[in-house]
């Protein structure tokens, strides 16, 4: 394996950034670049790609990178190199975590004004053999990183005490019990993110990192949070072990674990007891919320699991619907009170005639009706209540929608796919400012979104006629080849592009070939005229149909 990775990775690598390996020492490797900027980029695409390889391997045969950097004075002796230059970097290595680069105050300076990096100083450290401390840094790099996300820069930390829940790891031995285990992980997240006091990171930035093996503080410092939940869960024989402990990145300490040896009917009282546990440790004991509605069917819960797996918030594919609606179903049939489980089936028969898919005007009744119902039997769910408020947009009752959106945010502050879909609402109505401050709120929850974010976000750029800043965020690999380029189009007819702007539009019509401006204006949910014509007329100039 460590062969193989040499010859596929490493070598193309070096070769790619100007190197050259000077020779390889057990499972160690000394390379020579002809610049700091060649050696921290070569770097860094390595550890990418390393990561990348891992992904599909199992833990036990991982091979995971520390790598030291530095430059200086090196003594040359044939091929090989030695002196304290290369001491150094030898040493910064030693001391770096798995997955991490660490570098000396000369690569720092001599890359940090040439490459979009940013770096934990780590102080001064004692080496050993080398006579003077050594100012040390510790690359801020996204594993896997686009382009997208590679200049972010580092997040503040929020004023309320903030937190991320990784995916606990499944230690079944059982691959069906992934999804049972993300599920209880994503549940968490949905507790926590109810409570005001805190600031709770979205479930898809922080499945983002399963499984990868980063060091909590790096995955910390880039959702910009403080405290970090991770877990473990074992399924087997009627019974489930759940290991969980909450940690302060930042001060390094372990604030809080516990494992729960529970029978599996027991397994939602587990939860509300983490969820309690967590709260306490971060803010102290509160006044309890309501209950969200549990299911009173293990197996309904099992079902409702997998299929809210299927669906990815208006991104999902017609076969990811057509099973998430079998699965659904059936969680219904057996648990006809489950409230979560009504909701998901809401949003697929919305789904299903929002894309076009089965556009029947009988999937568009069944999904005001789900939604309503559960609404009905769980009025502490944030989610139940934005979700109406967005069918009840889409039928231009305004003042119901405006009520339902605002419960969710009492229930859950947290909630960033409310923000998200609000702000489109918020544009549609000619508030394009607050729209932009929706998203970027959302944003700020869930750093690493799915891509109809960048499209909301784009979105609002357009409604407050910011058409370069639109054309920029949905030319983003994140959201681009995606039906979002009717507004990328519509935001380069504005800027005169013309050219560009009919490409663009031609692709988009490629991919949805019965799109007419007539029928987009009639089925918005829009509020203010104004902001719906700003839209027909980039589209007109684009030369979308009428």
């Amino acid at each position: 394996m460590l062969k193989e990775r040499r010859v596929t990775i490493l070598q193309p690598v070096v070769r790619a950034h100007g190197g050259r390996i000077v020779k390889v020492m057990g499972d160690g490797v000394l390379l020579e670049f002809p610049s700091a900027v060649n050696a921290m980029s070569g770097a860094i695409e390595l550890q990418r790609k390393m990561q990348d390889a891992n992904a599909a391997t199992p833990e036990a045969r991982r091979i995971v990178l520390r790598i030291g950097i530095n430059l200086g004075d090196v003594v040359i002796d044939g091929g090989d190199v030695y002196g304290d230059g290369v001491n150094i970097a030898a040493r910064l290595q030693s001391l770096a975590e798995p997955g991490a680069i660490y570098v000396s105050a000369a690569i720092r300076d001599q890359v940090k004004r040439k490459l979009a990096l940013g770096f934990d100083d780590l102080g001064q450290k004692s080496l050993k053999n080398i006579a003077e401390e050594v100012h040390v840094y510790r690359v801020f790099y996204e594993p896997g990183a686009t382009k997208d996300h590679a200049d972010k820069p580092e997040l503040p930390l929020p004023a309320r005490p903030s937190i991320a829940v990784l995916p606990f790891t499944n230690l079944s031995g059982e691959a069906e019990y992934d999804v049972f285990t993300d599920g209880l992980t994503e549940d968490l997240i949905t507790d926590l993110s109810r409570n005001p006091g805190l600031f709770v990171i979205a479930r898809h930035s922080t499945f983002a990192y399963k499984g990868k093996s980063v060091d909590v503080r790096s995955i910390a410092r880039e959702l910009g949070v403080r405290y970090i939940v991770e877990g473990s869960a074992r399924r087997a024989a009627g019974r489930v072990r759940i290991n969980v402990q909450l940690i302060d990145a930042v001060g390094g300490d372990h604030l809080w674990a516990e494992r729960f040896d529970r029978n599996l009917e027991d397994i939602f009282g587990v939860q509300d007891e983490v969820t309690d546990k967590i709260v306490e440790a971060l803010v102290g004991r509160l006044a309890e919320s309501p209950s969200r509605n549990r299911p009173k069917s293990l197996e309904a819960y099992d079902l409702c699991v997998r299929g809210r797996s299927l669906v990815s918030a208006f991104n999902s594919s017609p076969e990811a619907l057509r099973e998430a609606e079998i699965l659904l179903n059936q969680a219904v049939s057996i648990d006809p009170e489950y409230a979560e489980a009504l909701r998901w089936l809401a949003f697929v028969y919305w789904q299903l005639w929002a894309q076009s898919i089965d556009p029947t005007e009988e999937n568009r009744s069944r999904a005001l009706e789900l939604a309503r119902q559960a609404v009905a039997l769980d009025e502490n769910d944030a989610a139940n209540h934005w979700f109406m408020g967005f069918l009840w947009a889409n039928e231009k009752r305004w003042p119901e929608s405006d009520e339902e959106f605002a419960a969710a945010f009492t229930l859950e502050p947290n909630n960033a796919d409310a923000l998200a879909v609000w702000s489109e609402i918020a544009a549609l109505a000619g508030r394009a400012s607050e729209a932009i401050e929706m998203i970027q709120r959302a944003l700020r929850l869930n750093p690493h979104p799915a891509g109809w974010y960048y499209w909301q976000l784009g979105f609002a750029h357009y409604a407050a006629r910011q058409y370069e800043e639109a054309v920029r965020i949905l030319r983003m690999e994140a959201i681009y080849r995606s039906p979002s380029r009717r507004i990328l189009a519509a935001s380069l007819a504005q800027l005169g592009r013309r050219d560009e702007a009919m490409r663009e539009a031609a692709l988009f019509m490629a991919m949805t070939p019965k799109f007419t401006i007539t029928h987009w204006a009639s089925a918005q949910p829009a509020r203010d005229p104004e902001t719906v014509q700003r839209f027909i007329e980039g589209y007109r100039m684009a030369g979308l149909p009428e």
